[in-house]
């Protein structure tokens, strides 16, 4: 187990790293695996860490934040002691969980849920010039539809599988991380790419604003999508976050799901009771730490949780009286 109970002083010292736990005296280190550095994951982790934090002395656990390659990243570490907690789309943790997807016949079967985050959409953006306003326009061009093995590639190929439209058939499949994508984009190499994310996003604020113009695409064609799978959800991307696109709509229709705080079985129940308890009763300020976070509410972050709930956290859920 990753999170240890510390030794003497004089033993702890001499101590280096043991997975992501460090050792100090009188505290229990947890590490928080989040995304990349221009997501929402990372400044989300660090919410968390900052509110936990802020009554180490009271509970004796320090926690630190690592930018890691997201949510399949983050799942596998946690399964692997290398991580205490992670960031987690909810359609990836129900694949994990259920041993599909990229788990098939292998589930995370210590994988538990904490709470839900901020909710995320499947973002398409492309290029003016390609001609797309539709997923149904893609025919003929180049979509990235995100690196193997990512959250982002399992969305937008669901997606083109409900629309009825076959990558590397009907278009050209770039394989790029979501941080090389703006930059191919305006170079001209693509004519669009998929990021799940929540928003305003780096990312997406730097494709937008690039001299090749971009529009953010709705994805409405998703036929029994959300009838098949129900973690998915109807959403809208405000486009007064990204002034630069040439969107004429104040928000873009599209399908999303939440990001979700998740742990193992493994870990200690007082630990994860007092960082639920710490973010709910401070969720007013947590909010505050990032634009993706003001729509939070109690009830909300009960929402999206496809593995079980941690004990830790359904004591406190329990005691607030937020499930029976």
């Amino acid at each position: 187990m990753l999170i240890k109970k510390l030794l003497p002083v004089a033993f702890a010292a001499s101590l280096a790293f043991a997975g992501s736990a460090a050792l100090a005296a009188g505290q229990t280190f947890v590490t928080i695996g989040t995304g990349g550095i221009t997501g929402v994951y990372y400044p989300t982790g660090g919410a968390i860490a900052k509110i936990i934090n802020a009554k180490k002395k009271e509970y004796g656990i320090r926690a630190s934040v690592e930018s890691t390659g997201g949510t399949k990243f983050n799942i596998n570490a946690i399964d692997s002691k290398d991580l205490d907690f992670g960031i987690a789309q909810a359609d990836t943790q129900y694949l994990a969980y259920n041993g599909k997807g990229p788990w098939e016949g292998k589930p995370v079967s210590k994988l538990r849920a904490v709470f839900a985050l901020a909710p995320e959409a499947v973002t398409f953006v492309a290029a003016e010039d390609s001609g797309i306003k539709s997923i149904n326009d893609v025919k003929g061009k180049t979509i990235n539809l995100g690196d193997p093995g990512s959250g982002n590639r399992v969305n937008s190929t669901d997606i083109f599988k409900y629309a009825g439209i076959v990558p590397g058939k009907d278009f050209r499949d770039e394989k790029l991380k979501p941080a090389d994508a703006p930059r191919v984009l305006q170079d001209g190499r693509i004519d669009g790419f998929f990021y799940t994310v929540g928003h305003p996003n780096g990312n997406i604020k730097e494709a937008t604003a690039g001299k090749r113009k971009v529009r953010i695409v709705p994805i409405t064609e998703v036929g029994d999508l959300l009838k098949d799978a129900p973690y998915y959800a109807m959403t809208e991307i405000p486009m007064a976050q990204y002034p630069d696109a040439v969107n004429s709509k104040d928000k873009v229709k599209t399908v999303g799901m939440l990001a979700t705080l998740v742990t193992s079985a493994d870990t200690p129940d007082d630990v994860v009771y007092a960082i639920t308890k710490e973010v709910m009763t401070n969720l007013d300020d947590f909010k505050k730490l990032h634009p993706a976070l003001a729509g939070l509410t109690k009830q909300s972050m009960l929402e999206g949780l496809t593995a079980p709930i941690h004990p830790g956290a359904l004591k406190y859920y329990k005691e607030v009286g937020l499930v029976k």
